[in-house]
Parts: C-alpha cells; sequence; structure tokens
C-alpha cells in the first residue's frame, strides 16, 4: 500500500527533514502512528542496505540512553561470549537480506545492476552491516526486530524489562 501523504507529512516531522525513499509504514503504532518505515534499496541512485528505520521518538529516545550508556559493549561482550547467539545473528542477518530482497522489484534489480550495486545486497544485514558478529546500532536492529523478531532486539527487550524500574527512559 502507498505511503498517504498525510503519513509522508508525519514521518517528515518525526524525523525532522523529508524522508528520502520512503517505501512503507513498516509498523504503525495502535493510533495509526508511524513506528518504523520501510526504505528503498535504490535511494537517488544509491544503494540504500538500511530497510528499516525507526522513527518512534520514544523508542529512539529509549535507545539513546542505552547506547550512551554502553549496552552495545555489553552485549556484543555477551554475545562475542556465547556462539549459540553469534549464529542466530548470522541468521538474522540472513533472513533480513532474504526480507530486502523480497522488496526489490524488477525495474529496481535491473537499476541496482546497471549501476553495479546488485552484489551491495547480497552482503550486507541488518543496518548494512556486513560483520554478521557486531552490533554497530541498536536503532537498526530495534527497528528491525520490531517488523521481524531477532536476536539483539530481543537481547533489548530482556534488558529493559530486567532494568525496567530504573530505567528512566522506560
Amino acid at each position: 500500500m502507498p505511503v498517504s501523504p498525510q503519513q509522508q507529512a508525519r514521518v517528515a516531522e518525526l524525523l525532522g527533514r523529508e524522508p528520502r525513499g520512503l517505501a512503507a509504514i513498516a509498523v504503525a503504532g495502535s493510533g495509526g502512528e508511524p513506528v518504523v518505515i520501510r526504505v528503498a534499496a535504490l535511494v537517488d541512485d544509491k544503494p540504500f542496505p538500511t530497510l528499516f528505520w525507526l522513527v518512534c521518538p520514544r523508542l529512539n529516545y529509549r535507545i539513546d540512553v542505552v547506547e550512551a550508556g554502553g549496552l552495545i559493549a555489553r552485549l556484543q561482550a555477551r554475545i562475542d561470549a556465547d556462539p549459540a547467539l553469534r549464529e542466530a545473528m548470522v541468521e538474522d542477518h540472513r533472513r533480513h537480506i532474504a526480507l530486502r530482497d523480497s522488496y526489490i522489484d524488477a525495474a529496481q534489480r535491473q537499476r541496482l545492476q546497471q549501476l553495479g550495486f546488485a552484489a551491495v545486497f547480497e552482503c550486507k544485514g541488518i543496518g548494512g552491516i556486513a560483520d554478521f558478529g557486531r552490533i554497530r546500532c541498536l536503532h537498526t536492529w530495534y527497528a528491525a526486530h520490531l517488523v521481524e523478531p531477532n536476536t539483539v532486539g530481543r537481547l533489548l527487550d530482556e534488558y529493559w524489562a530486567a532494568s525496567a524500574p530504573e530505567d528512566p527512559a522506560a
């Protein structure tokens, strides 16, 4: 379903700028408020491997707070120490690549090939990351998690559930 002019205006308001490559509202709140947007694979003839973008100010703030508090490093250490979590992350990236691929239509695929960018999407996972064992940004992981659950999003949910009474951003 195409993005309505009202939705586009609301996303622009949430981002503080006009959205580039806005393809869909991937997740909306109960009142229809955009939470996660889906972005086209090709924006202004440049590859855009970040499929989902978190636009909810409340969630963005909550993630800003925990990132500033060093949560990425703590989660990364936990993942590095656990082969099952590392493998789950690799699978998350593989599923994400397949999902992103499912949104690329024939015309976009042809243009990506003409521009020499087709291979970019074969090796870039959640948030456009190539190293499937690393967490680069909790925002992109959580945006993807709200569309299709993933390991890092689940760990973040667990962290929030365990720390909710102490979390000022909760």
